[in-house]
């Protein structure tokens, strides 16, 4: 601390030069790394493993015609897709990955029909020198490539198509009659025709995990999944960049600290000002319509858990709810799909709505028709909501057809995250642009007199206008502006999208856009907040954003690669993405300072404590963002680490952790910000903000560390000594003492759960007037009483 109160401040000249070497290198990281990126996607395009036309045995008998594997993964995509187990390791958790089920289970027959035709029993009978044949035999029948680039067509060695279709047959079964430890209702796919084409895309998807590619000694997936069978095992190039990344992590932690020793100017103000700048503030129209979104926030949050609890619960009674049958209903994959899309659609409701809450008191008057403008989102956003999730649960359950065209644009794309179907994809991203255009307008006029005056002053009618910086103002709208842009991302991926680059463009929208732009736009908002109320100095604040948006941006963009080393890329991809993906874990080596530089803040001023739980949520954000996408994020983005790990529960470890403990803290904590300046002054009860708070972070926390963290161990042990299949495999998961771990799971859920009811009536509250010291009703606040209209006048 007293080396903060008495390292001098850099001169105002000195950070205009910082500011201007940060936004070249901000822009040469952007275009070089999107460069990168692009040219990975055209590496992956020339390198994905083909579709063929046709796929015959070995006496030129046809298994599988012309289109049907592309009409399978259609007709998977719609019963949900990635949320019915998984595919190359990307999807839900309880049913198997298909992929490296179907290769083991084609490999076990193969080999028992072997040591039958030799006059065995089966292949176990046989002592370890026949064995040790029959597996040579295997492998070479399994890893041949025999695809014919003439003719499209896939000769299968001998029995190979008596193999196909036993698993065919094995999978009609389940997906038919229902298997209730992979949380597959009965009746899931209800066309015998369809079930086929779903069969045959299986059967590609495990082709292409198991056949070497024609120029190489490994699969198209990079020998993934871990099939010591077929041999298939991690690469050299997978070791090698392993290795290298972790280099690399350690050197880039070093020179981060060593940067950071040397330029860290404190933000932290020693002067605050007296009382809150915002006291007396009367909010404008289009403010005060922004409520709305932050009690639909609080809506959808509590949907969001309440799949997710059901979610839970499916693995472990696959078709019901404590002995209520509920999957005929709402069968697993409905369930999962509104779980992962609710968590995205109520975090950025929140960032939508402080965005334009932050807007007009940053411009200083309120634009025309801005307040209709924010209406005509919210329920734009209302409507896809709802529209999308009645469209995937009619999808999911068969009634909008398989894999067919209205599936696809009213029902769901099956693809985990980017569940929703293309009419809805369009109407967000309209919804995003309006958004960025009622932010543009709004903020604009701050923007001009700072061109005009050189400098960006509060005024009564823009209380949010303060410090001599604008750069924070221009940073704001950029993020605002790629997070409109980049979501537009997702309709690189169409109806009849190959696999490969399908994946592609969905961790376009889900690195970038969630990951990515969510995380500069948390960036900035915090430091143009804390700024703006005269809590952290505006010159060194700016600089600080800018310079930890290029240097995350710097790893964040390129390492994207890291989702997609066994998707169908080649060993160049594998090399880029390992080496980002660590780099982009260094600058959360240093989130502790931002975690004590948020405590400080609390410290400035009495004033500051009405605004104490909000900067607790963003010290949060600060302790996920170090565990959840620092410690459990690197725990499985190494090549030689995913290669085991893909599919299994570390991954939702992650996905928790740092998409909720990161970006749901921070949005809670916004919605908390902007709710207690739209009231400066009042008390509120803390009562049940308190318990909503340390409910939520003490419940994902048990969550994590009693459930998800050791199930995840359990299944990387298994996946490393046996294989793929056996860590994702009914047997091995209900063992009883895999069992009680996801048992585990549910005392976090309900502590979880209760802080998030605490939250939400935290904002009832606010309107019964229970959440006041005082009990008194929100519209009696002077702030928020009803008042004349303002005059709306043009930008």
């Amino acid at each position: 601390m007293s080396a903060h109160e008495t390292k001098p401040r850099p001169p105002a000249a000195e950070l205009r030069s910082r500011d201007r070497r940060w936004w070249i290198a901000l822009a040469v990281v952007v275009l070089g790394s999107f460069a990168v990126l692009l040219y990975m996607g055209m590496r992956i395009d020339h390198s994905k493993p083909p579709v063929p036309t046709s796929v015959v045995a070995a006496d030129g008998t046809e298994l599988i015609s012309e289109g049907e594997i592309m009409d399978g993964q259609r007709v998977w995509q719609s019963i949900g897709g990635q949320q019915v187990g998984s595919v190359w390791g990307h999807g839900a958790y309880v049913a198997p990955d298909w992929t490296a089920d179907w290769l083991h289970r084609e490999s076990t027959f193969l080999l028992d029909r072997y040591a039958q035709a030799d006059g065995g029993k089966d292949f176990a009978s046989l002592d370890e020198e026949r064995q040790a044949a029959l597996e040579a035999r295997l492998k070479k029948a399994m890893r041949t490539n025999t695809y014919d680039s003439r003719t499209g067509t896939i000769t299968l060695a001998d029995g190979r198509d008596a193999a196909y279709k036993a698993n065919s047959a094995h999978y009609a079964q389940i997906f038919t009659n229902g298997h209730e430890p992979y949380a597959i209702a009965k009746g899931a796919v209800k066309d015998p025709e369809a079930m086929q084409k779903m069969n045959a895309f299986f059967w590609w998807s495990s082709w292409a995990a198991s056949t070497d590619r024609p120029d190489g000694s490994e699969s198209y997936t990079a020998n993934w999944p871990h099939e010591p069978l077929v041999d298939n095992v991690p690469t050299t190039t997978n070791i090698l960049w392993s290795i290298i990344s972790f280099i690399l992590l350690l050197g880039g932690i070093a020179g981060m600290v060593w940067y950071h020793n040397m330029h860290d100017d404190d933000e932290v103000t020693d002067d605050p000002p007296a009382n809150d700048p915002l006291l007396g503030y009367r909010s404008t129209p289009s403010q005060r319509a922004t409520l709305k979104y932050f009690f639909a926030v609080g809506g959808l949050f509590v949907l969001q858990i309440a799949m997710g609890i059901l979610s839970a619960h499916y693995g472990v009674e696959g078709g019901a709810l404590y002995g209520i049958p509920i999957d005929q209903i709402l069968p697993y994959p409905v369930v999962r799909t509104w779980h992962t899309q609710l968590g995205i659609l109520w975090i950025a409701t929140a960032w939508l709505a402080t965005g334009l809450y932050v807007a007009p008191a940053v411009g200083g008057r309120e634009p025309r028709l801005q307040r209709l403008g924010v209406n005509v989102l919210f329920w734009a956003l209302i409507l896809v909501v709802l529209g999308s999730m009645a469209g995937e649960w009619l999808s999911i359950r068969g009634s909008l057809g398989y894999g067919t065209e209205l599936s696809w644009w009213l029902g769901t794309t099956g693809m985990e995250y980017l569940d929703l179907a293309r009419a809805w994809q369009i109407g967000l991203f309209i919804g995003l642009f309006l958004w960025f255009f009622l932010m543009a307008r709004g903020m604009w006029p701050a923007v001009r007199r700072a061109h005009e005056a050189g400098t960006v002053s509060p005024t009564s009618t823009a209380p949010l206008a303060a410090g001599s910086q604008r750069t924070l103002v221009i940073m704001l709208l950029f993020s605002c502006l790629a997070i409109a842009s980049f979501f537009g991302a997702a309709f690189g991926m169409g109806h009849d999208t190959h696999l490969s680059i399908t994946e592609y463009w969905r961790w376009w929208v889900v690195h970038l856009w969630v990951e990515g732009f969510f995380e500069v736009f948390a960036t900035v908002v915090i430091a143009f907040l804390f700024s703006r109320l005269r809590l952290v100095r505006p010159g060194v604040a700016a600089t600080a954003t800018i310079a930890s948006t290029t240097v995350f941006l710097f790893g964040g963009i390129i390492g994207t690669g890291h989702h997609l080393y066994f998707a169908g890329s080649d060993d160049v991809v594998m090399a880029l993405s390992a080496a980002f993906s660590a780099l982009e874990v260094v600058p959360l080596a240093l989130i502790g300072f931002e975690a004590i530089r948020n405590l400080r803040i609390l410290k400035v001023s009495e004033w500051v404590a009405g605004y104490k739980w909000a900067i607790y949520f963003f010290v949060s954000v600060s302790f996920w963002n170090m565990l959840g996408a620092g410690v459990f994020g690197f725990l499985i983005n190494p090549p030689i680490s995913l290669f085991y790990v893909q599919g299994l529960n570390l991954t939702p470890l992650h996905a928790h952790t740092a998409l909720f403990g990161v970006y749901g803290m921070l949005g809670i904590g916004l919605m908390l910000f902007c709710v207690r300046s739209l009231m400066p002054g009042r008390e509120w009860n803390e009562r049940w903000i308190k318990w909503g708070f340390w409910g939520m972070n003490g419940g994902l926390l048990m969550m994590s560390l009693l459930s998800l963290l050791p199930l995840g161990l359990a299944q990387a042990w298994a996946s490393v000594s046996t294989g793929t299949w056996w860590a994702r495999s009914a047997d091995f998961l209900y063992t009883p003492a895999l069992t009680v771990l996801r048992w585990m799971r549910t005392p976090g859920d309900i502590v979880f759960a209760l802080g998030a009811l605490s939250i939400g009536l935290f904002m009832v509250g606010l309107l019964t007037g229970h959440s006041y010291a005082n009990h008194e009703p929100i519209h009696r606040a002077g702030e928020l009483r009803p008042q004349e209209e303002e005059q709306e006048t043009p930008a």
